[in-house]
C-alpha cells in the first residue's frame, strides 16, 4: 500500500513541476510578445519599423472595362481603343464587335 502512495505522490509532483514550467514559459512568451507590440507602436520605434502614419498608401484599384468583342472585363491600362470601341487585345480590335 505504501508503494502505491509513493508512486502516486511522485507522479503528482512530476505533473505539478511540468505544469509550472509550462506556465512560466507561456508568461515569458506573452511578455515578449507584448514588448514587441509596444516597440512597434511607439513613435520612432526600432530600426526597420515605420511609424503607423508613414506607411505606404494602399494601391488603388484600376477601373475595369469590357471588351466590345468578347465581353471580358480587364484593367483600363490594358485597353486597346479602335473606332470608338474598347477591346482587350489588338487581335480583338481587328475583329468586328459582337
Amino acid at each position: 500500500m505504501s508503494r502505491i502512495l509513493f508512486w502516486v505522490g511522485l507522479i503528482c509532483l512530476i505533473v505539478f513541476a511540468i505544469r509550472s514550467k509550462i506556465r512560466s514559459a507561456q508568461k515569458r512568451a506573452e511578455q515578449q510578445f507584448r514588448d514587441a507590440q509596444q516597440r512597434q507602436q511607439a513613435p520612432g520605434g526600432p530600426a526597420g519599423y515605420a511609424p503607423r502614419g508613414a506607411q505606404k498608401p494602399a494601391i488603388e484599384a484600376e477601373t475595369m472595362l469590357e471588351c466590345a468583342h468578347c465581353g471580358v472585363f480587364f484593367p483600363a491600362g490594358e485597353a486597346v481603343r479602335f473606332d470608338g470601341a474598347i477591346y482587350c487585345s489588338k487581335a480583338h480590335a481587328a475583329l468586328p464587335p459582337n
